[in-house]
Formats: structure tokens, sequence, C-alpha cells
């Protein structure tokens, strides 16, 4: 790992200032698209046209890439798979992604960036874009109980998901609103936390600007422009 400052996470805080760190998920955490990858795998066991889902996965990733997803459009796609499969064999697929992908790219120096927060005694929470059927799996895996994900409206019949939306999605300013009512559950409001978010993306401008450390975390190009400019820190996590 390299990086542009001393690690302001483990700071001494002030009596009764709770510290805060959350992370992104998506090449931050792991340097794969969780979301994109599982869009791969279940493409691979037959659940989706190839030609057409490689076609309209890509178009979607570049927009988010370019932070003009339309984050309702893409969930209603990234959905259509589990929602036509149901639960049963959407969640046996998923544990079996898990051990073929997942498991695979997590590296030891996002464990070990995780664990020492938690043993500095910090509240943990990833925060991500991507829905919760495909990341609380993952944040299991890092052993951090406390996801802000894309809640997935569930069918009142069924009880199996709709393609829709439930709430504000944890994209872009959304991120912000949903730390914020994280934060309200526990009767703590900004001004009570020293917090430290760690992204790698631009999408994620909002929530790094509102916290008190914010963390280019194998930035792209335009988030590390910023971070350069503002003199923020930069971690290169995947990088010896």
């Amino acid at each position: 790992m390299t990086m542009n400052k001393p690690n302001a996470a483990h700071e001494v805080t002030s009596a009764g200032v709770t510290r805060l760190a959350l992370f992104d998920l998506d090449h931050t955490l792991i340097p794969a698209d969780s979301d994109y990858e599982w869009g791969v795998f279940t493409t691979a066991l037959g659940w989706n046209d190839a030609a057409d889902f490689a076609i309209q996965n890509d178009v979607f990733y570049r927009q988010y890439k370019a932070g003009t997803l339309d984050i309702h459009a893409y969930v209603r796609f990234a959905t259509r798979a589990i929602r036509q499969q149901g639960a049963i064999k959407s969640e046996a697929a998923h544990a079996d992604f898990m051990r073929a992908v997942v498991l695979k790219v997590i590296q030891p120096q996002a464990r070990q960036l995780v664990q020492e927060h938690q043993a500095a005694g910090d509240a943990v929470v990833i925060v991500t874009a991507t829905n919760e059927f495909v990341t609380r799996p993952i944040a299991t895996a890092f052993c951090v109980p406390e996801l802000i994900a894309i809640n997935l409206a569930r069918d009142p019949d069924t009880g199996w998901f709709t393609g829709e939306i439930d709430g504000v999605p944890s994209f872009r300013e959304g991120k912000v609103a949903r730390v914020e009512q994280w934060l309200a559950n526990r009767q703590l409001g900004w001004g009570d936390v020293q917090s430290t978010f760690y992204s790698d993306s631009i999408n994620d401008l909002p929530l790094l600007e509102h916290v008190t450390h914010p963390v280019a975390t194998n930035p792209d190009d335009r988030l590390r422009a910023i971070a350069l400019e503002r003199g923020w820190r930069i971690l290169e996590l995947f990088k010896d």
C-alpha cells in the first residue's frame, strides 16, 4: 500500500466523539465490480442472452464510470435474471459466485484495513451503490455486519424482488442521505462523529466531501485529480 498522508483514521478524538469508517465496495475494498461480475456469472449459467446482456451491461458500466447512470433503470436490468429464476436458484447461484469469484479477489491488505479500524474501536460500515442481494454476502465475508446498499423492493405476495428500489438508493447524493439516516437511527449526527470514507469513484464525491477524512482509494482519474487538488489522502490499496 502507498499513500500520500499519514493515516488519520486512528487519531485520538475528543471525549464522546465516535469514529466512523465508511467503505465503498467495488474497486475500493475489492478490485472488481461485484454487480458487473455477477452479471457475467449469471450469463455463463445461461440466465441471460449473452450478446444482448454484454452490450447493455457495458453501456451501464460506462455510464457509471462517467457519473451519468440512471440507477433505477440499472437496477431493473441487473435484477432481471434473479427475478426470473426465483429465490432458491438465485441464492444457490450466489453462494457459488462467492466461492468462484468474490473470495478469490478479496486481498489481504483490504481485510487488514477493515480489521485495523475494527480493532481501533471504529464503527465500520460498507456503503455501496450495488444492491443488497449481491453485496450482503460480500460484507459478511469482510466480517462487516453494517451494510448500506441499495434496498430492493419486494412483492407482497411472493416476497421476492420486483426490480424496483425500496427507499433512497445509496448512490451519489443518496449515500449521504443513507448515512445520515444510519446516524440518526443511533441518535447521532455528522457533528458527533469523526468520519473517514474510502472510495475509488467520482460518483462518491458528495459523501467524500461530507466526511472528516476523505480517502481517494484506488481512485479513478477524475477523483484522483480532485484529491490531488484538494490535498486529500490517496490510498493505492491494491499496489505493493
